[in-house]
């Protein structure tokens, strides 16, 4: 039986992901697994797939579970279950290396008691404290073996961080959540000091509990408790709280503060007020780390120092550190700020092998590779998007009291509206799960988004079942592009009243980005802030002219060789089950030319 190419490239890229050919035969839709032998065998797969230890697979897995929004019940168990293990293999590999180190030639010593805590009457007597979150008894030494196990450039951002404000902007994935972690547990512990973590949801900011948490466990076998985590020192008592932006609270704290992602969080004006508040005496320091976004984000200008520079004229002429010197482990700008670059290349240089570049290479496309992990602003200048519009729409999910994203039915009996956006050669099929308005002046949410990859339509319509199963749902938009057309001969056969297809025509694909232009500006529509690839797919979408050029359309850069924007049309299949002409005020600055 031949086979398309597409076919073999889909398999190709689930073997070099560590997939069997059980998985790779299931998800694809084959016969049996003689074919996935026969090809990783005349293409030299095996030559290409590089042996993982346990310390790598778990991290990959970190990483995979991290970018799920919408994490069940059992995937942040098994997400806590795997940073505790990962922590755990840290440790180990640094006492497997001093220990093969003690054994060289000329150096019979044994590992001192300060690098060894876990054995002998320390750790009996730690065991034996009653007092909740004591850590009096941890000193300097006692970090040694955490700070082993950091990575080079994580070292570097330890070594400064004496510094007022450090800046850092940094390639997704490289373990900076978890040292800045490990580090405002270690500066509580020695001097006492409280630490504040600023995250755009309370989600995200409880990952740097759970790494904390960790870490205690892990490297002083201490058990953490509490939230906020109060730590009993010998300098006093030092809080460890976990804050989203939008906490009424927040004001009210002091401490040393890190802001987790600030190039997602909305009103960076505001949030910078609020973190400056929190350390406004000079004994603490604000520490920001992110991802970019675009350069339309508020907080672009007080990365560029232009902020600064704003209204001094003065300082118009004073010239900031480039990009590539801001690489080379980083350098204190003249406004006073430490600023840091750090991308996927400088971290593999740093020691994290954790990723395979030329893989990721092949899977986004250049664009999306340099936003993701080369610290590359995105451009919008020619989406027909505004930023400060998108990140409207970008709030706390966890303010939605209506949606429990781990009971059986998340959303009770309200109905929700399903958009499919079928899956090309090397991108994603998407799935979207809207909460429409009920009353005036409700919102669009998304409720939920998943990606399946491969070409296996039976195996999406088993997902999109499952999804049926937790919702009332009252409305699917299924794009019949390609195996869309197979999901929707399934979907339409299962679920008659409530699938519609939507064939791509320049009007029909005009209606649907109107569609959501009319929400977007007019700010009715929501979702987790902790989606941020929903904002960059919508800044995507450009403006352009037919071949005519009698009338506006617009266009992604999607083709059938390179996905884009997945995840913008599949929220636009479901919205547009409300009409374009739906009553309400206000009026949209693009119209439909004839």
């Amino acid at each position: 039986m031949a086979y398309s190419s597409e076919i073999r490239e889909a398999a190709k890229r689930l073997y070099l992901r560590h997939h069997t050919p059980d998985e790779i035969r299931a998800e694809l839709a084959l016969p049996n697994n003689r074919v996935i032998y026969y090809w990783a065998d005349k293409y030299n797969w095996r030559d290409m797939l590089r042996e993982e230890d346990v310390d790598e697979a778990i991290a990959r897995r970190i990483l995979i579970l991290t970018d799920v929004s919408d994490k069940t019940g059992n995937q942040i168990k098994e997400l806590d279950m795997l940073i505790e293990k990962h922590v755990k293999l840290k440790k180990q590999r640094v006492q497997q290396e001093k220990a093969a180190q003690a054994e060289q030639p000329h150096g019979t010593n044994q590992p001192s008691n300060k690098n060894n805590k876990s054995s002998g009457s320390d750790s009996k007597k730690s065991k034996g404290r009653k007092r909740k979150n004591d850590v009096s008894h941890l000193t300097e030494d006692d970090f040694g073996t955490w700070f082993d196990s950091l990575f080079e450039y994580q070292k570097t951002m330890h070594d400064n961080l004496h510094q007022r404000i450090r800046n850092i902007l940094k390639s997704r994935q490289i373990g900076a959540t978890y040292y800045f972690a490990g580090e405002a547990f270690k500066d509580a512990v020695l001097t006492g000091d409280p630490q504040i973590f600023l995250s755009a949801s309370r989600s995200q900011a409880e990952v740097f509990r759970s790494y904390i948490i960790a870490i205690a466990h892990e490297f002083f076998e201490i058990e953490l408790t509490g939230n906020p985590i109060t730590l009993h020192t010998k300098h006093g008592d030092a809080e460890l709280r976990f804050l989203s932006t939008n906490s009424k609270t927040a004001q009210s704290y002091h401490g040393h503060v890190y802001v987790d992602e600030y190039f997602w969080i909305g009103k960076f004006n505001e949030l910078n007020k609020l973190a400056s508040a929190m350390a406004t005496h000079k004994k603490w320091r604000k520490t920001y780390f992110s991802t970019p976004s675009t350069k339309a984000h508020p907080a672009y200008t007080f990365w560029t120092g232009d902020h600064w520079r704003q209204g001094r004229a003065e300082r118009e002429e004073i010239e900031f550190p480039t990009f590539v010197e801001l690489r080379d482990n980083g350098r204190l700008c003249p406004d006073k700020q430490w600023r840091y670059v750090v991308t996927i290349e400088d971290a593999l240089r740093g020691g994290c092998e954790l990723f395979d570049i030329e893989e990721l290479r092949d899977e986004y496309n250049a664009d999306d590779f340099n936003n993701l992990f080369m610290c590359i602003f995105v451009d919008d200048a020619d989406s027909i998007f505004k930023f400060s519009d998108l990140e409207k729409a970008m709030v706390d999910a966890t303010r939605w009291q209506d949606h429990k994203p781990n009971a059986v039915q998340p959303f009770g009996n309200r109905e929700v509206w399903l958009g499919y956006d079928p899956s090309r050669t090397r991108d994603n099929a998407a799935l979207v799960v809207v909460a429409p308005p009920e009353k005036a002046g409700e919102k669009f949410r998304i409720l939920e988004k998943h990606y399946w990859r491969g070409m296996n339509f039976s195996h999406h319509v088993s997902e999109i079942q499952k999804i049926y199963a937790k919702y009332r749902v009252t409305y699917i938009g299924v794009d019949t592009t390609g195996i869309g057309a197979g999901v929707f001969d399934s979907i339409s056969t299962l679920y008659p009243r409530e699938a519609t297809a939507i064939h791509y025509s320049v009007s029909s694909k005009t209606r649907l980005v109107l569609k959501m232009i009319d929400l977007i500006e007019g700010g009715r529509l929501e979702w987790d802030a902790q989606h941020k690839d929903i904002a960059m797919s919508c800044l995507s979408i450009r403006r352009t002219s037919t071949d005519s050029g009698g009338a506006i359309t617009f266009k992604a850069s999607r083709d059938n060789t390179i996905g884009h924007a997945d995840v913008f049309f599949a929220i636009s299949h479901a919205v547009i089950n409300e009409p374009l002409n739906h009553a309400h005020k206000r009026k949209s600055r693009w119209t439909m030319q004839n």
